[in-house]
């Protein structure tokens, strides 16, 4: 399970004709201590995750099928909201 911090919406005039009704977050992946890890990436919404939420997301072809249409061209999904984790004694939380 690879965690993230949502950062914001994508808004997009034009999408692909299978990712419609499907929102794209920016997310911060980050490292099992949640410190920022890499560059922020854009997220299919699966579960209508919002801004500072603590999620678990997914790449590859399972990215697509958390989707309603599974033959939609995505890398990377989040499937899951977060209420806590906790790793070597560090607590993270949704805000």
């Amino acid at each position: 399970m690879e965690l993230a911090r949502v950062l914001g919406r994508v808004v997009a005039t034009v999408k692909y004709e299978t990712l419609s009704g499907v929102r794209l977050l920016v997310i911060q992946p980050q490292d099992a201590g949640g410190n920022p890890q890499g560059e922020p990436m854009v997220a299919a919404d699966a579960l209508q995750a919002g801004p500072g939420d603590l999620v678990a997301w997914i790449t590859g072809r399972e990215a697509a099928l958390a989707l309603p249409d599974t033959f939609a061209p995505v890398d990377c999904t989040i499937v899951q909201i977060v209420d806590h984790a906790w790793h070597d004694k560090k607590h993270l939380e949704a805000p």
